[in-house]
């Protein structure tokens, strides 16, 4: 997934500025999904406004500094519009925790359990974040076409946390009883 289109996307729905861009939409709305620190969004909202795809204009505030605020073109809308219909290719997945798990023999039970406890804790916390999120359920009528596009997404990504924990409950388990616990 391309960081400048996920921006295109956003910026189709209204005016922003970076950092509304980083706090509402990428902080609060995908995080599950695409993090970005706000250098990689300027150097992005830099690299649109040079290919054309989004303007900046900048409002002037009387007692802040001046915003930069940037929206979509038409030739931005063409490209959103070109790659929301492209196939994705499967994304290359680096998991440093299996890694570290493929060659964990050389570990005492205990140490391998402690990695996998901390692994836990954290997509536990994962979970809970995108099941706080609040988008309607499926199947609700008042649901928007985005609503229920942003549901399905969502719905994934708690699946795939809950499937990791299911896992790793299931490793803890299995690296406790090999040690006789």
């Amino acid at each position: 997934m391309s960081l400048a289109h996920t921006i295109l996307g956003f910026l189709q729905q209204e005016k922003m500025t970076g950092y509304d861009l980083k706090t509402s939409c990428f902080d609060e709305c995908i995080a599950h999904l695409w993090p970005a620190d706000q250098a990689q969004i300027y150097r992005t909202l830099d690299k649109l406004v040079e290919q054309g795809w989004i303007t900046c204009s900048i409002e002037i505030q009387c007692d802040r500094p001046n915003r930069k605020v940037y929206d979509l073109t038409e030739a931005g809308k063409a490209e959103l519009i070109r790659w929301l219909g492209c196939h994705q290719p499967l994304p290359t997945t680096r998991e440093p925790l299996l890694v570290q798990l493929f060659f964990a023999a050389q570990l005492p039970n205990e140490a391998i359990i402690q990695l996998l406890e901390q692994q836990l804790a954290a997509r536990s916390e994962k979970l809970t974040k995108c099941k706080n999120i609040e988008l309607p359920m499926l199947g609700d009528q008042f649901a928007t076409r985005e609503q229920i596009m942003q549901r399905l997404v969502l719905d994934l990504a708690i699946r795939r946390e809950q499937t990791y924990i299911d896992w790793l409950m299931t490793a803890i388990d299995v690296i406790r009883q090999s040690a006789g616990e």
